[in-house]
């Protein structure tokens, strides 16, 4: 009796820590081993996502889906997805919580993507959302584009590369001998012109070598030092051209002053100049007038003083109150 209650007892233990030990790896395995934050995401398509979902940040299991629940927005259906991290968990507020599978055949999961910024998500806010592609769908899209490139680009690239072809082994054919003739001629020609063109080749090469042996007696020791005090005359030179032209430089900013001070001089009294114009053409129309006059009466002033000075110099005693001689050719 004793060694059966002993049995039932060690069986009895035996299955109690069989079943803690169940607890515990279920616990594990969905990230709940302990108090937790909650946050929520939302999606337009929730694939594969469900309770029990297990959420990975960075590869690394921290919680599991909670709830997926509909949502309506903006005239169509979304899914908010509910999650559950371990409690502390710091998720920055720029993560970006995407379905994913980590392998072809491995389930679907919530994976977090970690960002960069300081600050992060309190608990019950939102984390941005963004759905997975999935391979399929990949794999269709990319024989979508294949199929179009293929008809839109590769056919006609292949139809245009035939014509071409045609067109080509139809030249050859028709003008094949004519060409082959005009290749022939023209070989002929330039294996005529072959020695000219040494020659030419010959004698340019002994005129390089004649100016290089002229140069290199140029570069003699007493000819350098005529050409390094040219080469110092000419920087002299140039020194003094560049004061030369800083100077014009000069010369023509208080040129383009003085011009500005002008223009100012003329702006600012131009009343005055223009009434001194009209006076001045005033002036010349009245001397045009009676220039004639003006001319007539010099004429006759210099014929008087001609007349004065003649008798002056006849009777002297004129200017004495004298008496003038008697004119012989009036008698």
């Amino acid at each position: 009796m004793r060694n059966s209650k002993i049995n039932y007892l060690v069986v009895g233990g035996f299955v109690i820590a069989m079943l803690a030990g169940l607890v515990a790896s279920l616990a594990l395995l969905t990230g709940r081993t302990g108090a937790t934050d909650d946050y929520f995401t939302i999606y337009d398509n929730v694939t594969g996502v469900k309770f029990g979902t297990q959420v990975l940040y960075e590869g690394y299991p921290i919680g599991q889906v909670e709830e997926v629940t509909p949502v309506a927005e903006a005239g169509r259906m979304r899914f908010r997805v509910d999650f559950s991290v371990r409690e502390g968990w710091r998720l920055p507020e720029d993560s970006v919580a995407e379905i994913a599978a980590p392998g072809l055949l491995a389930a679907i999961t919530l994976s977090i993507r970690a960002g960069q910024s300081p600050n992060a998500h309190p608990p019950g806010s939102e984390v941005e959302g963004r759905e997975a592609a999935g391979i399929f769908a990949v794999m269709t899209s990319v024989a979508g584009q294949m199929t179009a490139l293929t008809e839109n680009s590769i056919k006609p690239l292949l139809v245009n590369i035939d014509r071409t072809v045609t067109a080509l082994g139809e030249i050859l054919e028709g003008d094949a001998s004519t060409l082959i003739s005009e290749v022939t001629i023209l070989a002929l020609d330039i294996s005529e012109r072959l020695p000219r063109i040494a020659d030419n080749i010959e004698s340019f090469t002994a005129k390089l070598n004649r100016s290089s042996d002229e140069i290199s007696a140029l570069l003699k020791p007493e000819n350098r030092e005529k050409l390094e005090g040219f080469i110092a005359d000419m920087e002299i030179a140039a020194g003094n051209f560049r004061r030369l032209t800083e100077d014009l430089g000069g010369t023509q900013g208080r040129l383009d002053r003085l011009l500005e001070n002008v223009d100012a001089v003329i702006a600012d009294n131009r009343l005055d100049i223009d009434k001194s114009i009209v006076d001045l053409r005033y002036v010349i129309d009245s001397v045009a007038r009676h220039i004639d006059s003006v001319n007539q009466n010099v004429e006759g002033a210099a014929r008087n003083m001609y007349e004065f000075s003649r008798q002056i110099r006849q009777n002297p005693g004129l200017l004495l109150g004298g008496t003038p001689p008697v004119d012989e050719a009036a008698k």
